[in-house]
């Protein structure tokens, strides 16, 4: 038998507690979970530091890329099989793709990568391609085959309706993290319907589309996805932790390049800071790893790096008041002056943070990140964009919200014992 249709003897179940059970048949799938580069994700957080305000998330993308792989299944043998506008010969493609995914993600992924300007898309797509177990199971389907599912996830694969499965504004990514994100936060936010949206799914050939009876759970979807955001992924508590976080690597990578003698060495992070990191040393970081540099930052004789890195384990988190940039441009300034003669470096213990999302938007072409709309098929087989028959989406479409804040010491702020005339002017400015 072809290694792509192989199956295996008895079917494999992980218990799931979004999705009950999360199915393997297919012994392509098994062999990739048991990659370990797969095997990597469990010790990558799904929600980095959420865990700091929401103290369940504590979930990791091996978690999630088995849950978005089970829903992609379920979509295809369940709802998609046998109807013409679906080949056959696309399954384990979609469902590859789908497990794989999130490969790529390092440890406290976006927060890294803001730091080291690399981009975890890339980094799976290079997993994928290079000399990894990854790499031998898909070529043992077809030595072009890793190049196709790299293609699906770099949403450059030729059949539109494979990458929109799992890259789309109603994907089966999405479709997982709000309702696994949900139930590790304990919020209610994250829950829609997912089995009515199954259901009501039609393949068409550049993309899914949703039967109008569906509508309302669409709905749902929608506006669950938006209350996540402004509820769990922007939780400013989290962003203060982010923030704190971001400016210890900062830190640290500041005084390597000024040959400041660490304590340890500083084997994980060499190639990084000199920005010559290998694809075999990415696949070494993970969250403990850069725990445990932390943990031993604490002792540095850096004043800063080891404040912020016992900031970071003890949870002593930046404090925030709202902020607004184009008014307060001036306050920042001269906060920025006050921190300096106070003793506190501005660059990082004075930061605004930005966040911004768009919670559902139709075509427009031309536009920075054109996003393919919802499309609702009518009874007449007419394809209607989503927001022109929900009032609900249509109140929202198009329009990005955005958030600031600005974080800062307060424990510095109410030390008195030096400083303490800038120090009470510092917080009579920032209460204004």
């Amino acid at each position: 038998m072809e290694y792509a249709a192989e199956k295996l003897n008895e079917e494999k179940v992980f218990k799931d507690p979004v999705h009950r059970y999360v199915h393997v048949r297919d012994k392509v799938i098994w062999d990739l979970i048991g990659t370990k580069e797969f095997q990597r994700l469990r010790r990558i957080k799904q929600l980095g530091t959420t865990y700091l305000t929401f103290h369940g998330a504590e979930h990791s993308r091996f978690n999630h890329s088995l849950g978005v792989y089970e829903i992609i299944r379920r979509i295809i043998d369940n709802v998609f099989e046998g109807r013409p506008e679906w080949d056959p010969n696309e399954r384990l493609l979609s469902l590859c793709a789908a497990l794989l995914h999130d490969l790529g993600h390092g440890p406290f992924s976006h927060s890294f990568e803001k730091v080291f300007d690399s981009d975890h898309e890339e980094f799976t797509r290079a997993i994928i391609l290079g000399n990894t177990e990854v790499n031998k199971v898909l070529s043992k389907v077809h030595p072009n085959f890793p190049t196709k599912v790299a293609e699906v996830i770099a949403k450059t694969y030729s059949s539109k309706l494979v990458v929109s499965l799992i890259s789309s504004q109603i994907d089966a990514d999405r479709m997982d993290y709000l309702q696994r994100d949900a139930y590790f936060t304990g919020v209610s936010y994250g829950h829609f319907d997912m089995e009515r949206i199954l259901r009501v799914m039609r393949p068409r050939e550049d993309q899914v589309v949703i039967k109008h009876s569906g509508m309302h759970a669409v709905e749902d979807y929608i506006m669950s996805r938006y209350q996540m955001y402004w509820q769990v992924y922007f939780h400013p508590v989290t962003r203060s932790a982010e923030v704190i976080l971001t400016k210890i690597l900062h830190r640290a990578k500041e005084l390597y390049e000024n040959h400041y003698s660490f304590k340890y060495d500083l084997v994980h992070f060499v190639s990084l800071f000199e920005n010559k990191i290998t694809l075999e040393d990415y696949l070494k970081l993970d969250e403990a790893v850069i725990l445990f540099y932390f943990q031993l930052w604490q002792d540095e004789e850096d004043v800063i790096l080891s404040d912020l890195s016992r900031r970071f384990m003890n949870r002593n988190l930046l404090k925030y008041v709202e902020f607004d940039p184009a008014k307060e441009y001036r306050k920042l300034t001269q906060l920025s002056e006050l921190f300096k003669a106070a003793g506190i470096d501005p660059d990082y213990y004075l930061v605004v943070d930005s966040s911004s999302d768009l919670p559902y938007d139709f075509y427009r072409p031309g536009e920075e990140e054109e996003r393919l709309p919802i499309h609702l098929l009518m009874k007449s087989g007419e394809l209607r964009e989503l927001s022109r028959e929900s009032d609900i989406v249509d109140a929202i479409s198009g329009k990005r919200r955005t958030d600031h804040k600005l974080y800062y010491p307060a424990d510095f702020l109410d030390d008195l014992s030096t400083h303490a005339d800038v120090k009470l002017q510092i917080k009579a400015l920032l209460e204004q």
